[in-house]
């Protein structure tokens, strides 16, 4: 996992090879009940799996021309993710002893992300102020004449339950071409 939960302050261009793990697709604002019972699942399952927890990553769109910032929070879809080691055979029994209690856990599968080329930065500061760390991004690749190709990528490096807004740090990543 060396490298994939690095990034500098400045937007850098770098690549990384594919990853697998855990995954839940849904809609809905971030911080809403079907996110909540998304992430919840997702952690249930990594629990009964035994693997160390990762932090939690989200891979974000909206079905919409506008920016994701003009459209309604509940309109964001979002497939979330939780990286597994690379040795980790099957989730099937893993999420089979955990849906009794978490009927979200049945949503989870096992996915693979195919690996590639990005922009990334590490934010610092509360998610309402991605924006200017996103400007930064998209100044870099207009200067390398790079284009998006894929989705926008999120790895929350924090707790938000244990950290000051100001003081969060957030990988924000977007695979270029």
């Amino acid at each position: 996992m060396n490298g994939w939960y690095e990034a500098s302050g400045e937007p850098e261009i770098v690549e990384h090879g594919p990853v697998s793990g855990l995954a839940v697709t849904g809609r809905g604002e971030p911080g809403g009940a079907a996110y909540g019972a998304s992430v919840g699942a997702l952690y249930a399952v990594m629990g009964a799996l035994g693997a160390p927890m990762a932090p939690l990553e989200g891979r974000w769109w909206v079905e919409d021309e506008r920016s994701p910032f003009d459209v309604p929070r509940e309109e964001w879809r979002w497939h979330l993710f939780l990286r597994l080691p690379d040795d980790l055979g099957t989730i099937d029994r893993a999420r089979e002893d955990v849906r009794a209690k978490v009927p979200a856990a049945a949503r989870v599968q096992h996915v693979r992300y195919g690996g590639g080329r990005c922009v990334q930065v590490l934010h610092r500061g509360a998610y309402a102020d991605e924006p200017a760390s996103l400007a930064k991004m998209g100044a870099l690749m207009e200067a390398e004449g790079v284009v998006p190709n894929g989705l926008h990528h999120e790895i929350y490096l924090s707790d938000t339950r244990e950290t000051d807004p100001a003081k969060m740090r957030t990988i924000l990543r977007q695979p270029v071409r």
